[in-house]
């Protein structure tokens, strides 16, 4: 009843248009007014909010935003395009494979969904539809593509998940994300392929090889950033935090010293953006937390707990479970709400159960990015929509072979816990 209440009161606010940040502090908040007093309410969910921003995990955060959007503006994308095209262009379908690398590249770099499909979306799309290749489905390969970049290292989303989770590292989470990141982009490189056989798209010219080693050889210092976050939180030589500065560093000398794309006047402005986007994304952690601590104080985790072990004990099916409830949740809220809210009341389930949290963890982030790119609320399919000048309805159709390859993959990744643990056991 009281599990009844809150969520009520949470859905009431979203459907008055609340923020959803101010809709979690303020069903928090309400709840426990009611529950012990206004005072020791108000004393309480404070404190939750103070403890839940206090981490030094969360100074990776502003890092690995400002690096982003750095990338995103600095030149970045049409260097990792050229670098695609040098790779795959000339294969069937190549353009649409262009796509799928091109995002994952620039995703990896700037660990951005949105940034992604804006960057690559507004080069990639108009020349897809210049090679017979419908506006929808290029706008919707880039959406699925962009989301790989939430689940392949730098993610912010993946700091979130181990703030969440009370502990989970970050390292051993951004290692476990590489396989399912890759399985996913090959799994809409195979629909691309199939899409380009049934069209009748022929493969395009092969570049001259001494064009294609520059295009390469341009890639090569943005594609080195990855090797020096990732290579450096491996071998110990940075934590994840000192990544995200490092990141920052390197992202401006190659944006501003080496591509000389960004200016002063371009850099405040991403700065502004930097800030706005990492209040609002703290606020949010913030709010999270103290909802968090309601749900614990409930003993709502528990309380699920119970109810999904007398359904069954077998950990696939209560994986199953889990899953047909993210997806659904995916599709009507954004993957950072749904992972502060539902981490700590899923993960003790799957803990009961034996299952991993780097496992799960990368499982849940792998099946939100789905709800990314699903109506009504999907961030992704909207960008995509926005940058191709295009009806979201007009998208449900081409998407449909996507969706079925990114449920593909979640299937494996759930039933093959090696595909995430593989990596991690051997830098461990």
């Amino acid at each position: 009843m009281t599990a009844l209440f809150l969520l009520s009161l949470f859905f009431l606010l979203l459907f008055l248009n609340v923020p959803i940040s101010f809709a979690i502090g303020l069903s928090s908040f309400v709840f426990m007014i009611f529950a012990i007093d206004f005072t020791p309410a108000a004393t309480t969910i404070a404190q939750r909010m103070t403890n839940g921003v206090n981490s030094f995990a969360l100074m990776a955060i502003p890092f690995f935003i400002l690096s982003g959007q750095i990338m995103a503006q600095g030149g970045i994308a049409k260097r990792l395009i050229n670098c695609a095209m040098a790779l795959l262009g000339a294969l069937p379908g190549g353009l649409a494979l262009v796509n799928v690398l091109s995002c994952t590249f620039f995703g990896a770099i700037s660990g951005s969904a949105v940034a992604s499909t804006s960057a690559i979306g507004s080069f990639m799309i108009p020349q897809m539809e210049k090679a017979g290749y419908s506006r929808e489905f290029s706008a919707s390969v880039t959406a699925a593509a962009s989301t790989t970049g939430l689940i392949i290292p730098p993610s912010n989303i993946l700091i979130i998940y181990a703030v969440a989770s009370g502990g989970v590292s970050i390292s051993a989470l951004f290692l476990a994300g590489y396989l399912p990141g890759l399985l996913v982009a090959f799994g809409l490189m195979l629909c691309c392929v199939m899409y380009a056989k049934k069209k009748g798209f022929h493969a395009s010219e092969r570049l001259p090889l001494k064009v294609a080693l520059s295009y390469i050889w341009q890639a090569v210092p943005s594609l080195a950033l990855i090797i020096i976050v990732m290579g450096g939180i491996i071998t110990g030589v940075f934590t994840p935090t000192e990544a995200g500065a490092i990141a920052v560093i390197y992202a401006f000398i190659l944006a501003a010293g080496v591509y000389r794309e960004i200016s002063l006047a371009k850099f405040s402005e991403i700065l502004t953006k930097t800030i706005e986007t990492t209040a609002i994304v703290l606020f949010l952690i913030a709010t999270s937390a103290a909802l968090s601590w309601v749900l614990s104080y409930e003993n709502i985790p528990q309380d699920l707990t119970r109810v999904l072990l007398a359904i069954s004990e077998n950990p696939l099916m209560i994986l199953l479970i889990i899953n047909l409830i993210l997806l659904l949740i995916g599709a009507f809220m954004d993957m950072t709400p749904a992972v502060l809210i539902f981490t700590p009341i899923f993960l003790p389930i799957a803990a009961s159960l034996g299952i991993d949290p780097i496992h799960f963890g990368i499982m849940m982030v792998l099946n939100l990015s789905i709800g990314l790119c699903t109506p009504p609320v999907g961030a992704i399919l909207f960008v995509s929509c926005a940058v191709a000048k295009t009806k979201i309805e007009k998208m449900f159709k081409p998407m449909i072979p996507l969706y079925i390859a990114m449920l593909v993959a979640l299937v494996l990744v759930i039933a093959f816990p090696s595909i995430t643990k593989t990596l991690p056991d051997m830098f461990s």
